[in-house]
């Protein structure tokens, strides 16, 4: 099985990619629009640098070679969505060439990523369909990846990776009204067929699961699989034929003569680019000896806190800022984010005096989740006693559980669950699941 995957990203300007017209906030159909995005004659389009300078930035995260000159082309095709009859998007010159993005230790290509723009949008009703053309010339970024994938599992999993990182890159917040849509590219045997549109990780998994599925049967009967696109039922979870596949011939690609060439390489040089989240836990990796996955999962949760960790480490050492990170301060995270950069001299002074032995571990928790959620230490303190002992209590009526915990961590999920139902909400999931484990690890030495 061969997947491979064409993922548009429409990119954070206030403006479209050839006109003025904004970008977001139409309040209807068909309101932000005007004769250069509508393709009228006698209209010429005029380049949106913003986006230029951000797909620079994608061309960067995804390690692509970048063109020392770039143009746009035409690409001609007839549906209603489309208003010129073509599409202005690059051909010949896209703005980043081979690439690669590595999941883990497996590579995976990166075919190409071009700037275009985005054509109207269709809606189906009754009988015909209405087109609104606010979405009309809004900018976009595909990229293109070599048909790498292995698995519809794969596939997800490679684009819950890529799309973090686009999003912190590019700064594209994941609650607006820019989408990301992917089609999705798959051959069982030999010929492929195309998804087209598809959003949403689940619904990437599913359509490919389905594709693969069907193409399978259909081999296994003695049958052909002919190339075509295909679009995806979400309410019916399967995809329909839509129209035979084209072919690049078929789009009769020729040079945009009215946006003329571009010197990337000059603007390139000029633009600083984001540590992406995933490099970033490469590098803690490298330079902190950190095991994979913890520092995925401080990436994960936040950049901020692989920051902040990074700032412990060279203040306190790999271990104690592993210790205390993955520990209080991770645990009341979202109390912290905010403060996170005014705090960190704070914080770190509370672990030093643990260091120097001035305070136990079970002080120096208390006074990180102190100092970051202002609660009254006197009263945390009796909490903490508190919940202590309904641990031991729960771990003394059921004392195998020591033993289990030896070779399995997982086994003190039982008087979590324990705990938690005793509780009924009194004190945080993150305190309860941080003491049982600490009085285990305790009982265990």
């Amino acid at each position: 099985m061969k997947i491979g995957l064409e993922i548009h990203v429409q990119l954070p300007t206030k403006t479209k990619m050839f006109c003025s017209c904004p970008a977001v906030g139409a309040a209807g159909p068909n309101e932000h629009i005007c004769p250069g995005c509508m393709g009228m004659p006698g209209t010429r389009p005029a380049l949106n640098r913003a986006a230029v300078d951000i797909g620079i930035k994608l061309a960067r995260l995804l390690n692509c070679s970048i063109p020392d000159v770039m143009w746009f082309n035409r690409k001609i095709y007839f549906y209603p969505d489309l208003c010129r009859h073509y599409q202005i998007t690059q051909y010949e010159t896209p703005v980043g060439l081979k690439g690669e993005y590595y999941l883990g230790k497996k590579r995976i290509g990166i075919t190409r990523a071009h700037l275009e723009e985005d054509p109207g949008s269709m809606e189906r009703s009754g009988d015909g369909s209405l087109v609104d053309y606010n979405r009309s010339g809004m900018p976009l970024v595909e990229i293109v990846t070599d048909p790498d994938i292995s698995s519809p599992a794969e596939a997800r999993e490679f684009l819950t990776f890529l799309l973090k990182d686009i999003r912190h890159v590019i700064d594209l917040p994941s609650d607006g009204e820019r989408s990301i849509r992917v089609d999705c590219n798959i051959s069982v045997g030999t010929e492929r067929c195309e998804v087209k549109n598809v959003t949403g990780l689940k619904n990437v998994e599913r359509a490919l699961t389905y594709e693969a599925v069907r193409q399978t049967k259909i081999l296994r009967s003695g049958g052909r699989i002919v190339r075509e696109t295909r679009h995806y039922d979400e309410e019916r979870k399967v995809t329909t034929a839509a129209r035979k596949k084209e072919y690049e011939g078929d789009y009769a690609y020729i040079g945009e003569p009215n946006l003329g060439s571009i010197n990337v390489r000059r603007i390139a040089d000029r633009i600083e680019t984001k540590e992406s989240p995933l490099s970033m836990a490469m590098r803690l990796q490298k330079e902190f000896g950190l095991e994979e996955k913890a520092a995925k999962q401080i990436v994960n949760t936040s950049v901020k806190l692989a920051e902040l960790f990074e700032h412990f480490a060279r203040k306190t050492g790999k271990e104690n800022a592993l210790k205390w990170i993955s520990g209080p301060i991770s645990s009341n995270w979202r109390s912290l984010e905010k403060d996170a950069d005014t705090k960190k001299d704070g914080l770190t002074d509370i672990v030093v005096r643990f260091m120097n032995g001035e305070i136990n571990d079970v002080e120096c928790s208390m006074l990180l989740k102190a100092y970051i959620t202002g609660e009254d230490l006197r009263s945390m303190e009796k909490n903490n006693a508190d919940l202590d002992a309904l641990i031991r209590k729960a771990i003394a009526g059921n004392p195998s559980v020591v033993d289990d915990y030896r070779g399995n961590e997982k086994a003190g999920n039982s008087i979590i669950g324990t705990v938690m139902k005793e509780t009924r909400g009194a004190y945080p999931s993150s305190d309860i699941v941080e003491t049982t484990k600490k009085i285990l690890d305790e009982m265990i030495r």
